[in-house]
C-alpha cells in the first residue's frame, strides 16, 4: 500500500514539475520528506529531510532556505548534506545552505540535509490556554525556513511527507492522508502523513498535542474531522461542524476539493486562521467565537484560492485573501440572502478607505520587498473582495462564475498572477479586462465623487452631475435609484452631466443603491459645481 502511494506521489509530483518557477530559479523542488524528533525535555527537534530536485540549469550548487542558529541558541544546524549515501560540501549561511553537486538541465537529483535545533520561529513550540504542551507549524507568509530546509517561496510547490517521532501522548495532524502510525519503545510514537497534491511551503504543517478528534461526516467522500483540544471537546465539536455546510458550496460553485480530508483544528496559530491544506489551524479561542462560520469559510476557501491556485509572488496576494474574503461573502449571501452580502460590502468599503487614510498604494504593492506581513491588510483582503464583486457585476454571475471555474481549473496545483486572471476572464467573458484591472488593481486609491442633481421643471427633467476628485479619473457604471427606480449612467471624465425626464421632483434619490461600487460619496450642490465647471 505504502509503495502505490509513493508511486502516485511521484507521478504527480512529475505532472507539475516547473509550472510557475520564480525567473531564474535554479531548481523545482518535486518532493518533501521531513522525519522530525520532537521530545518534551527542550524544544530542540532532530530533523532528517529527504528532498527531490528537478533542475533547471545545469549548475555545480544550488541553495536551500534554512535559518542557521543565531547567538542566542535558536536556529537550525546542518550535521550533513547526502546524496545516494554519499557525503556533499555544503556551507550554511545565516538564511540558507550553498549546497554542491554536479548537476544538469533536467536532471532530478535526491539530497538528504540533516539537521537540529530549537526552532526560531515557524514551528511554535509552547503550550495552550490550558497549559498543555503543543507544536504547531506556522509558516506564512516565509516562516517554514525556520524550521524545514526548503526553498520558501510560493512559485515552487512540492508533495509532502511528514514522519513525526513524538512522546505517545500527543495525536499528530498534517497535510494529507495518515498512512501509519506505530508504537515505538520509551513511550513514543511515529506517526506518518503524505500529502500527494502539491503545496506551497506556506501550508505545509505538522501540529501536535493532546487533542479531542471527532469524523463529523463526509462531504462526496471527503473526511472532514475536527481536532480539539479536550478542554474544547462538547464546544469545538460543536461549532466547527458548520464546515460541512461550507465544503459543498465550494465544490459546488469552483471545482473538485483537492485533498483526501479536511481536519479543521483548534490550535496556537499567531493568525485568526491558517489555510493549511487540508489540516486548517484556527485560534484557541475560535471554538467560541459568534464569527466562526464566516471564519471557516474563509479558510475553507483557500483551499481552493491560495493553496490549489496559488499566487506567483506575494505582490498578488489578493489572488489568496482577496477571493477568499469575497468567496466567505457569496457563502454567506447565499445562505442568509442578499442583504448579508450588502452589510459585508458596506462595512469591507469602510475598511478600505479608512486603509487608504493611513497608506496610499495599490492592491500590487511591488513597494513591498521582504516584510510580506504589512501586506495582510484591507487592499489584500476587503479591496480584492470588492475587486472580485465588481467585476461579477460587470460580467454577470453567469459569466463571473464560468471565468472562476475555468481559472481554478487552469490554475490548481500552479500558480497564477493578476494578468493571469485576467486572461482567464477575458477568454471566458469576450471582454477587454486590461482597463478594469489597471484602475482597481495597480492604481491606488478610489474614485471618490462629489453627486449632485436638479430638477428642472421648465424641461421636465433631473440633471444629474458626478464629479470625480481623485488625481486619476475611473471609468464605471454608477447606478442610482430615483424614488426607487434603478438607472445607470457611465462615469468616466473629471466631471459628468447626465439627464433623465421626469414630471417632478424626486422625493428620494440614492447613488449606488445595490451597494456595487467601491467609491466614496460626497452630496454637493448642482448649482455651486456647475459654476465651478463654468469658471474653469
Amino acid at each position: 500500500m505504502r509503495k502505490y502511494i509513493a508511486l502516485c506521489a511521484a507521478l504527480i509530483v512529475f505532472q507539475f514539475s516547473g509550472h510557475a518557477q520564480i525567473p531564474g530559479a535554479a531548481i523545482d523542488v518535486l518532493h518533501y520528506n521531513f522525519a522530525l524528533q520532537l521530545n518534551d525535555t527542550d524544544n530542540n527537534i532532530n530533523g532528517q529531510a529527504a528532498i527531490t530536485v528537478k533542475f533547471l540549469k545545469s549548475t555545480g550548487e544550488f541553495n536551500l532556505d534554512l535559518v542557521k542558529k543565531n547567538a542566542e541558541g535558536k536556529g537550525m544546524l546542518v550535521a550533513g548534506v547526502t546524496e545516494n549515501g554519499k557525503k556533499l560540501k555544503f556551507v550554511q549561511n545565516s538564511g540558507n545552505v550553498k549546497i554542491y553537486t554536479n548537476a544538469k538541465l533536467n536532471s532530478i537529483h535526491n539530497y538528504k540535509v540533516s539537521y537540529s535545533g530549537v526552532p526560531a520561529d515557524g514551528l511554535i513550540i509552547s503550550t495552550n490556554k490550558f497549559g498543555h504542551r503543543t507544536f504547531f507549524g506556522d509558516n506564512w507568509p516565509n516562516r517554514a525556513h525556520n524550521w524545514l530546509p526548503c526553498v520558501d517561496v510560493p512559485a515552487d510547490k512540492a508533495s509532502v511527507d511528514f514522519v513525526v517521532t513524538a512522546p505517545d501522548h500527543y495525536q499528530v495532524i498534517s497535510n494529507g492522508l495518515k498512512i501509519k502510525e506505530q508504537q515505538l519503545p520509551n513511550h513514543l510514537k511515529l506517526t506518518h502523513w503524505h500529502e500527494a497534491t502539491v503545496l506551497p511551503t506556506k501550508v505545509m504543517v505538522i501540529g501536535v498535542a493532546a487533542f479531542a478528534i471527532e469524523h463529523q461526516g463526509d462531504v462526496n467522500k471527503i473526511p472532514v474531522y475536527t481536532y480539539v483540544f479536550p478542554e474544547s471537546r462538547a464546544v469545538g465539536f460543536k461549532s466547527y461542524s458548520v464546515a460541512k455546510e461550507i465544503l459543498p458550496f465550494f465544490i459546488n460553485k469552483v471545482g473538485p476539493y483537492s485533498y483526501e480530508k479536511l481536519a479543521n483544528v483548534q490550535s496556537k496559530t499567531i493568525f485568526g486562521g491558517m489555510e493549511n491544506a487540508s489540516a486548517i489551524f484556527y485560534f484557541e479561542e475560535s471554538v467560541t467565537s459568534p464569527e466562526i462560520e464566516e471564519l471557516m469559510a474563509h479558510e475553507i476557501a483557500h483551499q481552493w484560492f491560495g493553496d490549489g491556485a496559488s499566487e506567483k509572488s506575494f505582490w498578488h496576494l489578493w489572488l489568496s485573501e482577496g477571493f477568499a474574503t469575497y468567496m466567505t461573502n457569496l457563502y454567506l449571501e447565499n445562505k442568509y440572502g442578499a442583504d448579508t452580502l450588502k452589510k459585508r460590502l458596506i462595512a469591507d468599503r469602510k475598511k478600505v478607505l479608512d486603509f487608504e487614510k493611513k497608506r496610499l498604494t495599490p492592491v500590487l504593492d511591488s513597494a513591498v520587498k521582504s516584510d510580506y506581513m504589512q501586506l495582510l491588510n484591507a487592499n489584500s483582503y476587503e479591496k480584492g473582495g470588492w475587486v472580485l464583486h465588481m467585476l461579477r457585476r460587470k460580467l454577470g454571475d453567469d459569466l463571473f462564475w464560468k471565468g472562476i471555474r475555468n481559472y481554478y481549473a487552469k490554475y490548481k496545483g500552479s500558480n497564477a498572477n493578476t494578468d493571469d486572471l485576467r486572461r482567464v476572464m477575458e477568454q471566458t467573458s469576450g471582454q477587454d479586462l486590461k482597463q478594469f484591472f489597471n484602475q482597481w488593481l495597480r492604481t491606488a486609491g478610489h474614485p471618490d465623487l462629489n453627486v449632485a442633481w436638479h430638477y428642472d421643471a421648465g424641461k421636465g427633467v433631473i440633471n444629474f452631475a458626478v464629479e470625480q476628485t481623485q488625481q486619476t479619473p475611473y471609468e464605471f457604471p454608477l447606478t442610482y435609484a430615483v424614488d426607487g427606480k434603478l438607472y445607470t449612467a457611465t462615469i468616466k471624465d473629471k466631471i459628468n452631466n447626465f439627464e433623465i425626464p421626469a414630471k417632478a421632483a424626486p422625493a428620494d434619490v440614492i447613488f449606488d443603491p445595490e451597494v456595487n461600487l467601491l467609491a466614496s460619496f460626497n452630496n454637493v450642490n448642482w448649482l455651486e459645481l456647475m459654476l465651478k465647471y463654468k469658471v474653469q
